[in-house]
């Protein structure tokens, strides 16, 4: 079984919403207070849930037609995004030790992908 391109693209365009789904998250819960109507009425909290939501659908659209096994590791390119995302919106640091986790991240993905040809 080969892998369609339809189905990469469908796991990335996954992997970059699920990680914006995260951002979202995270500001509404940043704003949360401890009554029930934050949660309730928190629209980022609600727009994370739905970027969630898409992302599932759209990965589990891409692997119908895949190998698990060369587009389940794609999934971790969300790892990098979300890094951007977090240095971007929410000022996060950039560390060393991050950077080398990304590097060996995009190391496994292509040892993963010359295990496949």
């Amino acid at each position: 079984m080969t892998t369609p391109v339809s189905s990469i693209a469908l796991v990335l365009v996954a992997s970059i919403i699920g990680s914006a789904g995260a951002v979202f998250l995270k500001s509404g819960a940043m704003s949360l207070h401890p009554n029930l109507s934050s949660i309730i009425f928190n629209w980022r909290l609600a727009l994370g849930i739905i970027t969630y939501l898409l992302s599932s659908v759209l990965f589990v659209k891409g692997m119908s037609n895949g190998e698990l096994s060369v587009l389940f590791p794609m999934v971790s390119l969300g790892y990098i995004c979300t890094l951007a995302w977090s240095r971007l919106f929410f000022q996060e640091v950039i560390t060393r030790a991050k950077v080398i986790g990304i590097g060996l991240i995009l190391a496994g993905i292509v040892c993963l992908s010359l295990a496949n040809k």
